[in-house]
C-alpha cells in the first residue's frame, strides 16, 4: 500500500460580484438645498412647453399677455432670467460662504414662478395682475436673499448682484405694464433694455466663470481676470438700459458698442483654440462670445444700419445667452452633484442639437418659402435639445450628491 500522503482538494471558491449600488431614493431636503436643482429643471422645461405652444399651437395664447408679447416674455424672464436667478442664488453660497436661498424661502420662490407661468397663460385679467406680482416677488425675493447674503458676509465684491435682480424685475414691470398698453415700439424699447440688463449679468458672471472653469480643465493655462475691463462693460451696459429707455438711440449704440467690444477681446483673451477639445468649455465660449456679436449689431442698429430687426435679439438671446445655459447647467449640475466634469454622448447631442436649433433660426429670419419649415425644424431641435438634458438630469437633481 502506498504511504504518499494524498492532499486536500482545494476548493476555490470565486467572490460574486458586488451588486451595483442603488441610487439614493429622491429627497425633497436636497432638492430645496439650493435653488439651481429645482430651477434649472422648471426652466428648463418651460423653455421646452414655451417654444412648442409658440411654433405648433399659438392659436392657444389668448390670454392678455399672448402672441408676441408673450413669446418675448416669457423666453427672457420665464427662462433666462430664471436660470441666471438659479445660477445667482446658487454661486452665491460659494462667493459669500451663506447660502442665500433654501428649503421653505426656495419652495416659496419656486411656488411664485408656478403661479407666473401659469397665471400669464389663463385668459382672464385677474389671472395677468396675479402673475404679474408673483413673477415681480419671485425676482424681489432674490435680490432680498442676495442681499442679505452679502451684507452678513461684508462681500463687497458682489453687491451688484441684488441690484442686476433688482433691475430684473424693474424692467419686467415696465414691459408688463407696456404690454397692457398696447404700445408696441414702446414694449421692444422696454423688452430690449431688459435684454440689455440680461447681457450685464452673463458678461459678468461669464467674465468670472469661464477663466476659473478653463484654468482648472486645461493643464497650464493661465488667463487674465481683466478686471478694469470688467468695470467698463458694467458701465457700458448700465449707459445701454438708461439710454434704451430714454430713448436715446446714438448713445444706446455707443454703448452696446462697447460693451460688444469688450466681450469679444476678453473671448481672444481666454485662448479659445486652448480649450476646442472640452465640450463642457467651448460651449461657453461660443455662447459668451455670441452676446458680443448681438451687442456689437444692436449698437449698429441704433446706429442707422438696415439690418433686420430680430436679428441682434435673437443673436443675443438665443445665440448667446441660450448656448450658455445648455453648458451652465450642465457643467454646474455636474460639479454640485458630485459628478465628473466631462461630457458623454447625449449631452454632447444636447449641445449641437442646440446649436443647429441657433443656426435654423436665425436664418429663417430672412424671408424665404422655407421661413416656415426652418422654424419648426428649429423648434424640434430646440426641444430635443433640452428634452435630452431634463432626461438626463432630472434623476441627478432630484437626489443626494453622488
Amino acid at each position: 500500500m502506498s504511504t504518499t500522503p494524498v492532499r486536500p482538494t482545494t476548493i476555490l471558491i470565486q467572490p460574486k460580484d458586488a451588486a451595483p449600488k442603488a441610487p439614493a431614493a429622491p429627497s425633497m431636503k436636497v432638492f430645496l438645498e439650493l435653488a439651481f436643482r429645482p430651477l434649472y429643471l422648471a426652466g428648463t422645461s418651460w423653455a421646452l412647453v414655451a417654444i412648442a405652444l409658440w411654433i405648433y399651437t399659438p392659436g392657444l395664447l389668448t390670454a392678455p399677455l399672448g402672441g408676441l408679447a408673450w413669446h418675448a416674455h416669457e423666453m427672457l424672464w420665464g427662462f433666462i432670467a430664471t436660470i441666471a436667478f438659479a445660477f445667482m442664488m446658487t454661486a452665491g453660497a460659494n462667493w459669500t460662504g451663506i447660502t442665500p436661498m433654501a428649503g421653505k424661502v426656495l419652495a416659496l420662490a419656486c411656488v411664485l414662478w408656478v403661479v407666473a407661468r401659469i397665471g400669464f397663460l389663463l385668459p382672464f385679467e385677474a389671472a395677468f395682475w396675479l402673475a404679474m406680482a408673483a413673477e415681480l416677488s419671485f425676482f424681489l425675493l432674490g435680490s432680498g436673499a442676495m442681499l442679505r447674503a452679502v451684507a452678513v458676509s461684508k462681500n463687497s465684491r458682489n453687491y451688484a448682484m441684488p441690484v442686476f435682480l433688482a433691475g430684473l424685475a424693474a424692467t419686467d414691470a415696465l414691459y408688463l405694464l407696456t404690454a397692457r398698453g398696447g404700445d408696441y415700439l414702446l414694449l421692444m424699447q422696454r423688452f430690449n433694455a431688459g435684454l440689455v440688463v440680461m447681457a450685464l449679468i452673463a458678461l459678468l458672471i461669464g467674465r468670472r466663470v469661464i477663466p476659473f472653469f478653463a484654468m482648472r480643465a486645461v493643464h497650464g493655462l493661465t488667463l487674465p481676470t481683466q478686471m478694469k475691463t470688467g468695470w467698463v462693460q458694467l458701465g457700458a451696459c448700465t449707459v445701454g438700459v438708461v439710454s434704451l429707455l430714454a430713448g436715446i438711440p446714438m448713445l444706446s449704440a455707443a454703448a452696446l458698442g462697447l460693451a460688444g467690444t469688450l466681450a469679444l477681446v476678453q473671448i481672444i483673451s481666454w485662448k479659445p483654440l486652448a480649450v476646442r477639445g472640452n465640450a463642457l468649455l467651448w460651449i461657453l465660449y461660443v455662447g459668451y462670445s455670441s452676446i458680443g456679436i448681438g451687442l456689437l449689431m444692436a449698437a449698429l442698429q441704433y446706429a442707422g444700419v438696415d439690418l433686420p430687426r430680430v436679428l441682434p435679439v435673437h443673436t443675443i438671446a438665443m445665440a448667446g445667452f441660450s448656448v450658455m445655459i445648455i453648458g451652465m447647467v450642465t457643467r454646474t449640475a455636474l460639479g454640485h452633484t458630485g459628478r465628473p466634469l466631462a461630457t458623454d454622448r447625449t449631452i454632447r447631442a444636447s449641445y449641437w442639437l442646440m446649436l443647429i436649433a441657433v443656426a435654423l433660426r436665425l436664418t429663417a429670419i430672412a424671408a424665404t418659402p422655407a421661413t416656415a419649415t426652418l422654424l419648426h425644424i428649429a423648434a424640434a431641435a430646440w426641444i430635443a435639445s433640452l428634452a435630452l438634458y431634463l432626461w438626463q438630469f432630472t434623476p441627478m437633481l432630484i437626489r443626494p450628491r453622488n
